[in-house]
């Protein structure tokens, strides 16, 4: 059978999932809200059983060579590959968990077509983690919810050295904007509709970031603060992201782009003053408040913000119109001809 999974677009709430998590070992922290949308590009494979073997083919991009891997249907082996932090990492991290849990035989996976972005902060490792844990699904008859497979795929994705949240795994539900709410372990979806289409522009910026530094940095201000800076980390993915996503919740909902614009220049201002002194390195990112600043593009956005861990990978717009979209896309490749932007729309579902 044939597959797609898209990547994620966390349009707020970046950290949120981990830091919420925390809550296991400190109750006084806040809740963690991400407010998280599918994206237009992913992940295309063919895929089939086999008996007793992991064989991947997988094209990673433009100008990325087409790579085969070819495993034993073994626990200890797939761990081990696990284990590497490669990109075959992921496929056997999720494939190590379907042969520990599940009566499964084995997979062979044709990846012919990636047209999502990779390391840039949408998720293209979960994407291939949700692949292969809904591969084995459908094809084993598993007969796993979307959000069990988002556990199988969140719990092979952590088999490697990744240290990612749950969020990453909404991929899972495709196009459909979700708010997930975490709560230590416990993690609540609920599933949004817009009544007016939002026009975004993700745009690759074309630099590298460290996003290992960051979540190193980031998780040493928890559980227990130890002083103001990690203070102020906490305040910012506790109760100001918290506050600034139940509006952007409402904002999204009733399809309003120019307060969820003004929410987003708001939240990266309040992350630039609360978590740059974690990380400056990283999260000072000269690169993505160039472009968040750009004067010729402002005429045509509500507002920005960084995607992701943040740094200098992906930045995202909301346009003020369909017209306006494209004029963003085409100042900006012509004047940044490193950067790739992206069009995504978020759809409403009220259309016949």
């Amino acid at each position: 059978m044939k597959l797609f999974v898209p990547g994620r677009l966390c349009l707020f709430g970046e950290h949120s999932d981990w830091a919420g998590e925390y809550r296991n070992l400190n109750p006084q922290l806040e809740k963690g809200y991400t407010l998280i949308v599918g994206t237009n590009q992913g992940i295309y494979a063919e895929v089939k059983p086999c008996p007793d073997q992991l064989i991947v083919q997988t094209y990673c991009g433009k100008g990325i060579p087409q790579l085969s891997y070819q495993l034993p249907l073994n626990s200890q082996v797939l761990l081990a590959e696990a284990r590497q932090g490669e990109f075959l990492s992921y496929v056997a991290g999720v494939a190590y968990q379907c042969v520990t849990s599940y009566a499964v035989g084995g997979l062979e996976i044709n990846n012919y077509l990636t047209t999502l972005p990779i390391k840039k902060g949408l998720s293209s490792s979960a994407a291939i983690c949700v692949l292969v844990a809904r591969a084995f699904n459908r094809l084993y008859n598993l007969n796993l919810k979307i959000r069990e497979e988002m556990e199988l795929a969140y719990l092979g994705e952590r088999t490697t050295p990744s240290h990612c949240g749950r969020m990453d795994q909404a991929c899972a539900y495709g196009d459909r904007p979700i708010l997930m709410i975490f709560d230590g372990d416990k993690v609540e979806v609920i599933e949004l509709t817009v009544s007016q289409d939002l026009y975004l522009v993700i745009v690759d910026l074309g630099a590298t970031k460290d996003t290992q530094l960051i979540l190193n940095q980031l998780n040493q201000c928890y559980p227990l603060a130890q002083n103001l800076i990690q203070q102020n980390v906490q305040k910012y993915l506790g109760e100001i992201s918290s506050s600034i996503i139940q509006q952007a919740t409402t904002a999204l909902q009733q399809g309003d782009a120019e307060l969820l614009g003004y929410l987003m220049s708001q939240a990266q201002t309040e992350f630039d003053r609360y978590l740059i002194p974690a990380c400056p390195s990283q999260l000072t990112a000269p690169i993505l408040h160039g472009i968040l600043n750009y004067e010729l593009i402002q005429p045509y956005i509500w507002g920005g913000k960084g995607v992701g861990s943040q740094g200098d990978g992906t930045a995202q717009f909301i346009a003020k119109d369909q017209d306006s979209q494209q004029k963003v896309i085409d100042i900006i490749t012509k004047y940044f001809p490193q950067m790739q932007c992206l069009e995504l729309t978020i759809t409403s579902k009220n259309k016949t």
